[in-house]
């Protein structure tokens, strides 16, 4: 399982040279893994991770498989968007198919760069998102509730269920606060996420700085990050021009480039893991002669749905799950060597799969 983030931003605050980047990278990614363009505005790119080609090195695996994240470029955003302005619908309408949304903001000064509003506010331009997402789901939340009427007057249970629920983000909403800061109960909690609430997805604000801010931010990215804090959102500081820049050179001259700007890694390496930590997830491992492989699973995945991630038939015939931790499989050189020192568990259908564990499943066909 991967997971999708849609990109939004106003006009001029970075969104597509940031969004362009990403898709270089993808494209010069493709030897390893093919590039998938599912719509002009969609791309897939590997997910980062140095342990896979550690485990790949020990176990001697002829193919390296990253697991993958897809971001959305969704159509840009002006005020009155939630009453169709722009692309407001079509803007609407993609941002309900995401996992999450990250948030593009202008944190640099340049006049050569109009900004919509005339004035660069990154706290600002965020609030009229929100804002504009929040009167979308309102008018949505109404529509919804006037047509449960019928429902509720004969007693039916999931439309109680449904309208309970969402009078409670109305009011929220109504406060000018997000649906997301709701408190649902966890047997609400399946019920909730069907809503498909556009203030329920979770927030990365990305603060687009300058080249020269691209190491430690400035005074908008810091406000920024004071009101991600306050919100429990996260964020992270790229600079999208030095992400472009990167995305065409090969690995080498990107390193010495990212030397030469006082950085230690790709930003977009940090949007990424950025976004795992923002969506609760973790990685495990498969590995073997032919391949080593990632998979992405939410923290707290028990063996049986983590297996599920490969073929939905390990989930159904899961007899036990053989683990290795990564650190163990490292020190001793591999699976056999991992198992001669005892550090090879089998473990049940009521394991909680760890980030990082190496895994190889049984189970009946």
């Amino acid at each position: 399982m991967g997971f999708k983030m849609g990109i939004v931003g106003l006009p001029n605050v970075g969104k597509s040279t940031l969004f362009n980047a990403l898709t270089k990278t993808a494209a010069a990614q493709a030897a390893n893994f093919p590039f998938c363009t599912i719509e002009p505005n969609v791309g897939e790119v590997n997910v980062p991770d140095a342990r896979l080609d550690k485990l790949a090195e020990v176990a001697k695996s002829a193919s390296i498989i990253p697991t993958r994240m897809t971001f959305v470029d969704i159509a840009g955003l002006v005020k009155g968007a939630s009453k169709g302005e722009g692309l407001g619908n079509q803007f609407l309408a993609n941002i309900r198919e995401v996992d999450a949304i990250a948030h593009v903001l202008r944190c640099f000064e340049d006049g050569d760069v109009t900004h919509v509003e005339g004035r660069v506010d990154p706290v600002a331009d965020a609030e009229v998102i929100e804002t504009e997402l929040m009167l979308a789901d309102l008018e949505s939340i109404e529509k919804r509730r006037a047509n449960l009427v019928r429902k509720l007057k004969g007693n039916d249970k999931e439309a109680q269920q449904q309208d309970r629920l969402l009078a409670m983000a109305q009011e929220v909403l109504e406060n000018g606060q997000p649906a997301r800061v709701s408190e649902v109960a966890d047997e609400d909690a399946k019920a909730w996420k069907m809503l498909q609430l556009l203030t329920t997805k979770p927030v990365l604000y990305v603060c687009n700085v300058s080249e020269e801010d691209a190491a430690t931010g400035n005074a908008h990215s810091a406000a920024v990050a004071d009101m991600a804090a306050a919100q429990g959102n996260g964020h992270v500081i790229i600079s999208a021009r030095i992400e472009e820049e990167i995305s065409q050179l090969d690995d080498d001259e990107a390193t010495m480039f990212l030397e030469e700007m006082g950085l230690e890694e790709p930003g977009l390496d940090r949007l990424i893991r950025a976004g795992y930590d923002l969506l609760h997830l973790e990685t495990y491992f498969t590995v073997g002669p032919k391949e080593a492989r990632a998979w992405t699973i939410r923290q707290g995945t028990p063996a049986p749905q983590a297996a599920g991630v490969i073929h939905g038939d390990f989930e159904k015939g899961f007899i036990r799950a053989e683990t290795i931790a990564y650190d163990d499989f490292i020190a001793c050189g591999g699976e056999q060597g991992a198992k001669e020192a005892g550090k090879m568990r089998a473990e049940g259908k009521g394991y909680v799969v760890r980030d990082g564990d190496v895994m190889h499943f049984l189970f009946n066909t």
